[in-house]
């Protein structure tokens, strides 16, 4: 777990030579963004405020800078597009991510759905799907929503 913090660190920290773009195709950042990019297009629209929240995120989150967190959010929109289904990055969540880090990532995904102010049924059923594959039990769910707000 410490060693998968260090190497996110490691791999994402600004003035690292090449820290911005550096990204992998199997980068636990692009499974994570995936979720955020796949649950802002849940009610069939990709707003601005939710594309400034994702990055937003990536950057405080991830600790890259504007170019890097753009370049994650587009490897992410491809990887999501190409992707059979969800559990192709939860796993890899869930393998490479404490609880704590899952809990975090959870309010994340809440900040993308509530920031464009409008919560649907297709958005509540997916971030619970979601949640259930990244193994948040109802109650880390509820609180990571009440963080969000």
């Amino acid at each position: 777990m410490f060693d998968a913090l260090q190497r996110l660190v490691r791999d994402s920290v600004p003035g690292t030579p090449g820290a911005h773009s550096r990204v992998y195709p199997h980068d636990v950042r692009i499974a994570a963004c995936a979720l955020l990019v796949e649950l802002s297009c849940a009610d069939g629209d990709f707003s601005d405020v939710e594309q400034r929240r994702i990055l937003e995120a990536l950057q405080r989150h991830f600790g890259v800078d504007e170019l890097g967190a753009r370049d994650l959010l587009v490897q992410a929109a491809d990887a999501n597009r190409d992707a059979v289904d969800h559990f192709v990055f939860t796993r890899q969540i869930v393998r490479e991510y404490s609880m704590a880090q899952r809990i975090v990532l959870a309010e994340l995904m809440w900040q993308v759905v509530l920031a464009d102010g409008d919560f649907d049924e297709q958005e509540a059923y997916l971030i619970r799907k979601l949640a259930n594959l990244l193994e948040l039990e109802p109650a880390f769910l509820s609180q990571a929503r009440r963080n969000a707000e």
